[in-house]
């Protein structure tokens, strides 16, 4: 990502996750912020240029679709809460919510970053914790 201040407001304040805030700043290529997402699962986001530094990869390109991360809810209902609330934060939608060739109900949206996110509900899945 290219701004973290912008991506912490939409994961913190559009999509609610808990986090401390921005964090390592005070050093070069440091700054992150973590996100929990369930007990030892965080989000990490770090600016393209940090994590470039930190692993020797080149720069990615922003908003290539290399992978999706999957948000599974326990209902078609929550499917749509979250895509309205991903909207609302200033996602794009992608992929609006509908029946999938699988049984289940998915759509996707991307970040400001332009990450790919498909929020699903699997009526095959024991609803998640």
């Amino acid at each position: 990502m290219d701004d973290l201040d912008a991506s912490l407001r939409f994961y913190r304040d559009g999509l609610g996750l808990a986090t401390k805030g921005i964090v390592g700043a005070e050093f070069e290529f440091g700054a992150v912020a973590f996100f929990d997402l369930q007990a030892n699962l965080k989000l990490a986001l770090y600016p393209r240029k940090s994590l470039s530094k930190d692993s020797g990869l080149p720069p990615a390109k922003p908003g290539a679709p290399d992978f999706s991360i999957g948000h599974n809810v326990s209902s078609r209902a929550e499917v749509d809460h979250v895509m309205e609330q991903a909207r609302g934060a200033g996602a794009a939608i992608v992929k609006p919510a509908r029946d999938t060739f699988w049984g289940g109900y998915a759509g996707y949206f991307r970040d400001p970053d332009g990450h790919l996110w498909e929020v699903a509900w699997n009526p095959h899945w024991a609803s998640p914790d």
